[in-house]
């Protein structure tokens, strides 16, 4: 066999031992890339790339993944960054079981290395979140796509389907492009957590397990349709996320429990969620989703969260009132994408 190397443009052909040597060389240094799985070209002699990264994985962490889901999703909580599925998330949801949230979390992962989280937040919609670096990832984007318009990946079904993508994410270009459609708007606020936050006037406590029934019975109230009990309170509790979350009551001059809220830490410096925040509606327009809101934020300062964040339809006009009042700042509205049945 004959080697050539090229020198400036022309190839010219190399014998004897030299030429054996380098040909080896190359041949040794292509081998071990198989794995790649994309277009290879020699660079120059000995070397050897990837045109294009690794293959995009989507995969299922199983229950006994959900901890490294949590721990990822909490790095990617930053003041500056967009708002998107928070750990918090995953913990409230996490009153359904370990298996059942298991079931429902989706992962995007390079070489190993977990890029998107996806939370299905019921059949029909899947909440997403991204790296900090990867937002705008193509290669990883047209996966998460791929993945998400295709029934038989599993990820969404047939039919009318919801996408949740944070603000500035390219996944969001790219559904736009196939033909997906904007659908229910959702108001974000936030509230800066580096000054003193005010005392909320209300007699504030900490939710033990003990207790958990009659707060279970302010949020059920709270909802229309809620079935939320004391059992689920204890399952969300039991979950990896609770490490770091707080559940609240707020209690009227008689002692009665009027509001109740559940604060979620990311840990020092990243940002603190809401999620879910009610007002008994027996005791409503007396102030208190503004107080429960202030306890809420001054629960995640002494947790050393930077900042508290809320998400809520804004149809819920009463809602963002509320927040605004404990001093959150409306942030610039998102919009879930959808795809109409086929």
């Amino acid at each position: 066999m004959t080697a050539t190397v090229s020198v400036e443009g022309t190839s010219r052909p190399l014998s004897g031992e030299v030429g054996t040597t380098l040909l080896r060389a190359a041949q040794e240094t292509i081998a071990p890339i198989t794995d790649c799985r994309r277009e290879i070209r020699v660079r120059r002699v000995g070397g050897v790339v990837c045109d294009r990264g690794m293959v995009i994985e989507m995969g299922r962490p199983g229950v006994d993944g959900l901890g490294d889901v949590v721990r990822v999703l909490a790095e990617w909580q930053y003041d500056g960054g967009p708002v998107q599925l928070h750990p918090g998330d995953v913990g409230w949801f996490w009153r359904f079981g370990a298996e059942r949230t298991a079931e429902a979390t989706r992962t995007w992962s390079r070489a190993g290395e977990v890029l998107a989280v996806g939370l299905l937040d019921g059949a029909d919609l899947l909440r997403l979140a991204f790296a900090p670096e990867a937002l705008r990832d193509e290669e990883l984007a047209r996966q998460v796509v791929e993945d998400v318009s295709a029934p038989e990946r599993s990820v969404l079904p047939e039919g009318k389907v919801y996408v949740e993508a944070p603000t500035g994410a390219l996944v969001q270009d790219l559904l736009f492009k196939d033909g997906w459609e904007s659908g229910e708007a959702w108001t974000l606020l936030r509230r800066d957590l580096g000054a003193p936050v005010p005392d909320p006037g209300v007699r504030v406590e900490v939710i033990e397990p003990e207790q958990a029934q009659e707060w279970a019975a302010v949020l059920r109230a709270s909802f229309d349709g809620s079935t939320f009990t004391d059992q689920h309170w204890h399952t969300m509790a039991a979950g990896a996320p609770f490490v770091d979350a707080r559940c609240l009551v707020v209690r009227n001059e008689q002692g009665e429990a009027v509001g109740v809220v559940t604060v979620w830490s990311a840990g020092e410096g990243k940002l603190g969620l809401i999620e879910p925040m009610g007002v008994h509606p027996a005791y409503r327009g007396h102030g208190y989703g503004r107080a429960i809101t202030v306890a809420a934020a001054r629960a995640l300062q002494e947790l050393g969260s930077s900042s508290v964040v809320v998400c809520c339809p804004s149809s819920n006009v009463g809602a963002v009132a509320t927040y605004q009042s404990a001093g959150l700042e409306q942030l610039p509205e998102r919009r879930d994408l959808y795809r109409n049945a086929s």
